[in-house]
């Protein structure tokens, strides 16, 4: 499940391409690739969904006084260098087109959106390389899917697993579980039947714990995730042997 280097370059170009953050003539270069490769438009379709939860989740925020201020000091310009010469001394009748005052708002309107979406997505961060840096990290932060582990005899909620985008599987638990002297605790995932269980994460007391699944094929809808209490250890075959504790399946994270 670990990206491979030019997977990851791969994906990098994507979010680069997603942001904006391409100069014009990669851009130019990447809207080629978009119409060929599939693994490119995979991979930004993938950077557009992430990007658009931001979007919507992102709430409202007025803008300070002192930023609309260096918002307006920021778009003042010389009306000689702006206004071509033969339209200076435009009168009311000159047209929209050309209307100094209506591109100056219009300017200003503009970069005022663009300076309030950066100021709530990167706060004080400037340059691309950190930009892209840090959405990376966020989209990464999110999970793309979740199993809420769930006992059959109580119906307690246990734990949660996250499964991310690049790869990496944690368990979570959301009560204290009991582990006997000389025992522990032992997570499997299940994707196909035929090939049975397998050992992803092994624990002596109730904690957070990352899981093991990089051999295994990428994580998928309807999965299941099991917690069992097996000897110190794990378990002496390699397929669970002690009761299931908490178990539930994947689900697609909206």
């Amino acid at each position: 499940m670990t990206q491979l280097p030019d997977d990851r370059e791969l994906d990098m170009l994507a979010a680069d391409y997603v942001m904006g953050l391409l100069d014009s003539v990669a851009e130019a270069a990447a809207d080629e690739r978009l119409e060929t490769d599939e693994s490119f438009q995979r991979a930004v379709n993938n950077w557009r969904k992430r990007l658009g939860d931001f979007d919507i989740s992102a709430p409202p925020v007025t803008p300070t006084a002192q930023l609309w201020q260096r918002i307006v000091q920021s778009t003042k310009a010389d009306r000689a260098a702006v206004v071509p010469a033969g339209m200076r001394g435009a009168t009311r009748g000159a047209t929209l087109w050309h209307n100094l005052r209506f591109w100056r708002v219009t300017g200003l309107i503009g970069t005022a959106a663009a300076l309030i979406f950066a100021f709530i997505a990167i706060g004080s961060i400037t340059t691309s390389k950190h930009l892209r840096r840090d959405l990376v990290a966020l989209a990464q932060r999110k999970p793309v899917y979740v199993a809420v582990l769930v006992s059959d005899a109580t119906r307690e909620v246990g734990a949660v697993v996250n499964a991310f985008a690049n790869g990496r599987v944690e368990l979570i638990p959301l009560k204290t579980i009991d582990v006997p002297q000389g025992r522990t605790l032992q997570v499997w995932t299940l994707w196909d039947r035929a090939v049975g269980p397998k050992p992803v994460g092994l624990t002596g007391q109730s904690r957070a714990i990352d899981l093991n699944l990089d051999e295994l094929p990428e994580t998928v809808a309807n999965q299941l995730f099991e917690i069992t209490l097996e000897p110190e250890g794990g378990s002496p075959t390699g397929r669970p042997t002690g009761p299931i504790l908490f178990k539930g399946n994947t689900a697609k994270v909206l």
